[in-house]
Parts: structure tokens; C-alpha cells; sequence
């Protein structure tokens, strides 16, 4: 597969809860950078760190959390950018948005995550500290 299947493979996974998919396409050396000013904010290495992490994020959002749209998967060297939307609801708020996921492959496997969002407050808010 190439870095843009790689990626689409991911996605996919990603959006359908495919736990296989997604521990076979994710290296357990990741380094997964989050985002903002909230709890689940910073560098987290290697998947025993963010297993959890996300883990966390779908206990927060009751499972709502969700990449609800994906498209133009543009690559550059070992960087795939993916234009994404994702929403998600907590306590009557909800999250809808725009951003960017970076996946750096290597070796067929997503060895660095990169994301951007679109409104980082809404996102901070949504997640608390």
C-alpha cells in the first residue's frame, strides 16, 4: 500500500471502530502530538500512552467522538494531510468542526500524528482541563 491507502486504510478504521486495522497500521513507537490547552493536550509516545489516551477521549464524549467526514489526502514525502471534519457531544455541548490530521508513514506503519483544528478553544472547551 501506499502512504495515501495508508491513510485512507486509517481513516476508515478509525471511523468504524476497526481495532485490528488500527493496531496492524499504527506503530506501537507512535508519536502522537494533540493539540491546544486541555487534558488530553500534548506529545504522547508510543501506543501504550496513546491507547489510552484515546481510549479516554471516547469515555469523555459518551462514544460520540467521531471523524464524521474525510477527504483530499495529499501527500508529501512521508507526510499524508487529510482534510477532516469531526463533531462529538458532552453534556448538551457539542463539538463540530474543521482540521487536519498529518500522518507520517514509514514502513507501511503511521509512525508520527500531526493535528490541526479549526477552532481550538471549541475543541479545549468541549474536552475541559
Amino acid at each position: 500500500m501506499n502512504s495515501i491507502d495508508i491513510a485512507k486504510t486509517y481513516i476508515k478504521a478509525v471511523q468504524t471502530g476497526d481495532q485490528a486495522t488500527l493496531g496492524a497500521l499504527i506503530s506501537p513507537e507512535v508519536i502522537w502530538h494533540q493539540p491546544g490547552s486541555n487534558q488530553f493536550s500534548g506529545t504522547h509516545r508510543g501506543m501504550a500512552q496513546v491507547g489510552p489516551m484515546l481510549g479516554k477521549m471516547m469515555e469523555v464524549s459518551g462514544g460520540t467522538f467521531a471523524i464524521t467526514h474525510a477527504s483530499h489526502y495529499m501527500a508529501n514525502g512521508d507526510w499524508v494531510a487529510i482534510m477532516i471534519e469531526f463533531a462529538g457531544e458532552r453534556d448538551g455541548f457539542k463539538l463540530k468542526q474543521a482540521g487536519v490530521d498529518a500522518l507520517r508513514i514509514e514502513g507501511g506503519k503511521i509512525v508520527e500524528v500531526r493535528l490541526f483544528s479549526s477552532d481550538q478553544a471549541q475543541e479545549d472547551t468541549f474536552w475541559g482541563r
